[in-house]
C-alpha cells in the first residue's frame, strides 16, 4: 500500500511544476502512484508513476491507443491526441491504432524505416550538425534551441522523407507553429495555429506522395509507397499519416533530447568533463551510455501518449474503469528508486539502465535509432567544437514549454569562446 501522505498533494501542471516536476512525481510515486487528476484541458485521467506499473501499462493490451474508446468530442476539440489531426484526416498512424491494424502498419513501415537506412544517414546528420554550428560558432553566443536543437531534426527528417531542399523551410515554419516555437514576430503561437499547420502539412504530404508515385527515389516516402506485405500496401492517407507522425514525433523528441541533454551536461560539469574527454579520445562507449542516461534523467517525453481502458483493469492495485484515459508518466518511472540506484544523479556510465524514454512494448518508438543518432552527433560535436560552452542565463530564468506529453526548454542561451574560423562551407 502507498505510504500515508504527511504533506498535501503537490500542484501539477503549473509553470513551477514544468520547471522541475521531479519532486512532485516523487511524492506521487510514494503516496499516490496511480493518481486520478484533472488535466489542464479539463479531461480527467489516471497518472501512472512507478516503474513496474508503467511497464505493465505500456504493454497492456486492454489499454487502447485509439481515441474512439474515449470521448469523440474531447478528441475533436483537441483535448486528447494531437490537435488538428482528426480534422486533417491524419488519424491512421502508429500512435492511434491497435492490433491488428497496428501490426500491419508497423510491419509495412518497418520495411521502409530500416536500421540500415538510419545508419547510412549518419554522414548527412553529421554534415547538418556542423553546418548549423557554423552559423553561430564565430559569434560566441547562441540560443541552442532555436539555432541548433530545433532545426537539426527538422532538416534531417525532411531529408530522410525526401522533402526537396527548396520546401524544407516551409516544414520548419509549420513545425514551429506546431510547437508554438517561432521567430519573434511570426505569431505562430496564435490560437488555431497548430491545426492550420497540421492541415498544411497534410496537403503538402499528399501532393508529395502523388509526385513520388510517378518517380520513386531512395527516400523514406518512396520506401513507404513501395512497402507491401502479402499484397497489402499503405493507402495514400496511411502513407501521409505515417510521414506526418514520423515528422511530428521524430523532430520534437529530438529537439528535447538535444536541449535537455545539453542543459543537463551544463548543470553537471564533472559528467560533462568526462564525456568531453572521452569524445576527444575518439571513444564511443561513454557517449552511447550517456545518451541513454540523458533519456532517463530528463528525457524528451514526459508522459507517454494517450491510452484508454477498453476493459476494467487494475494498475498498482487501483481499479481503472472502462473508457478512462491513462497516462504513463515516463519521467516519474525513470526516476523510481525501486528500479534505479541514485535515481536523481546523472551518471553517464550507468550500465543497468532499462529506461522507458522511448516507451515499451508494441508501441516502442520506431524512430528511436534516428533520435539516438542525432543526439550523439549533436552532443559530441558541440562538446568538441565549443569546449567551454556555458549557460548565458541562470537556470531559474530559463522557461520550459507548457504541454502535456513532451518536456523541453523554450530557449537555451549559451556563451563560448568564438571559433576563429568556420571550417565548413555554408548550406
Amino acid at each position: 500500500m502507498p505510504a500515508q501522505p504527511d504533506a498535501p498533494a503537490p500542484q501539477l501542471f503549473t509553470w513551477e511544476f514544468a520547471a522541475d516536476p521531479y519532486p512532485a512525481y516523487a511524492w506521487l510515486r510514494e503516496h499516490a502512484p496511480v493518481h486520478r487528476t484533472t488535466l489542464p484541458s479539463g479531461v480527467e485521467a489516471w497518472l501512472v508513476t512507478r516503474y513496474a506499473d508503467a511497464r505493465q501499462a505500456l504493454a497492456d493490451g486492454r489499454l487502447s491507443k485509439n481515441p474512439a474508446h474515449h470521448s469523440e468530442q474531447a478528441h475533436r476539440t483537441g483535448r486528447v491526441g494531437i490537435p488538428g489531426e482528426r480534422q486533417a484526416d491524419l488519424m491512421t498512424h502508429l500512435l492511434n491504432i491497435d492490433p491488428p491494424d497496428h501490426t500491419r502498419l508497423r510491419r509495412l513501415v518497418s520495411k521502409a524505416f530500416t536500421p540500415r537506412r538510419v545508419a547510412e544517414f549518419e554522414p548527412r546528420v553529421q554534415q547538418l550538425t556542423d553546418r548549423l554550428i557554423d552559423g553561430f560558432a564565430q559569434r560566441g553566443s547562441a540560443d541552442l534551441i532555436h539555432e541548433f536543437a530545433f532545426p537539426l531534426p527538422i532538416y534531417a527528417i525532411c531529408d530522410l522523407l525526401g522533402v526537396p531542399a527548396e520546401d524544407q523551410d516551409d516544414f520548419r515554419d509549420w513545425a514551429g507553429m506546431m510547437l508554438r516555437h517561432t521567430k519573434p514576430g511570426q505569431g505562430g503561437g496564435q490560437r488555431g495555429g497548430v491545426g492550420r499547420a497540421v492541415k498544411q502539412i497534410r496537403a503538402y504530404l499528399l501532393e508529395l506522395i502523388h509526385r513520388k508515385r510517378a518517380d520513386l527515389g531512395d527516400d523514406l516516402i518512396s520506401g513507404l509507397i513501395r512497402a507491401s506485405d502479402h499484397g497489402e500496401h499503405l493507402t495514400e492517407n496511411e502513407a501521409a499519416a505515417m510521414a506526418f507522425i514520423l515528422l511530428f514525433a521524430g523532430f520534437e523528441t529530438t529537439v528535447n533530447l538535444i536541449g535537455n541533454g545539453t542543459y543537463a551536461l551544463l548543470r553537471n560539469p564533472e559528467q560533462r568533463r568526462l564525456l568531453q574527454e572521452s569524445v576527444a579520445r575518439g571513444e564511443s562507449g561513454l557517449l552511447e551510455t550517456g545518451i541513454e542516461e540523458l533519456l532517463r534523467y530528463d528525457g524528451p517525453v514526459e508522459l507517454a501518449t494517450w491510452r484508454f481502458a477498453t476493459k476494467p483493469l487494475s494498475i498498482g492495485g487501483v481499479d481503472i474503469p472502462v473508457g478512462d484515459p491513462v497516462l504513463v508518466v515516463l519521467a516519474a518511472a525513470d526516476r523510481d528508486p525501486a528500479r534505479f540506484a541514485d535515481e536523481n544523479t546523472l551518471d553517464l556510465a550507468r550500465a543497468d539502465n532499462p529506461h522507458l524514454g522511448f516507451g515499451h512494448g508494441i508501441h516502442y518508438c520506431i524512430g528511436a535509432p534516428l533520435a539516438r543518432l542525432e543526439g550523439r552527433a549533436a552532443l559530441a560535436t558541440l562538446l568538441s567544437r565549443l569546449p567551454d560552452l556555458r549557460l548565458a542565463e541562470k537556470p531559474e530564468e530559463l522557461r520550459w514549454r507548457g504541454g502535456l506529453i513532451m518536456r523541453g526548454l523554450r530557449e537555451l542561451p549559451v556563451e563560448f569562446t568564438p571559433e576563429i574560423r568556420s571550417p565548413h562551407a555554408p548550406f
